[in-house]
């Protein structure tokens, strides 16, 4: 029986010892942002409660969805300004 090992990935092992090294990849509203692990590009995102969560498929489609609403929502608004400035 062959004993198989993983290499250590090195980035992996610098966020293992030393922590993660997050920065905002995407703000999809005010309050809801995506972050990237600048070593081991892992992805997180921020829940309902505000707190960071991993980033799966289904948040992705939950992020997506909110920020079309959120720009809608500002384009709307930006909108109504202009009609209100103008008259």
């Amino acid at each position: 029986m062959k004993n198989s090992t993983q290499p250590l990935k090195p980035n992996k092992l610098l966020c293992d010892v030393f922590g993660h090294k997050y920065e905002m990849s995407k703000q999809v509203t005010y309050h809801v942002k995506e972050y990237t692990c600048k070593c081991c590009k892992k992805e997180l995102t921020t829940d309902s409660n505000g707190r960071l969560t991993e980033l799966t498929p289904k948040f992705k489609d939950i992020n997506s969805v909110l920020a079309r609403i959120y720009s809608n929502k500002l384009s709307r608004m930006k909108q109504r300004r202009f009609s209100t400035s103008a008259a």
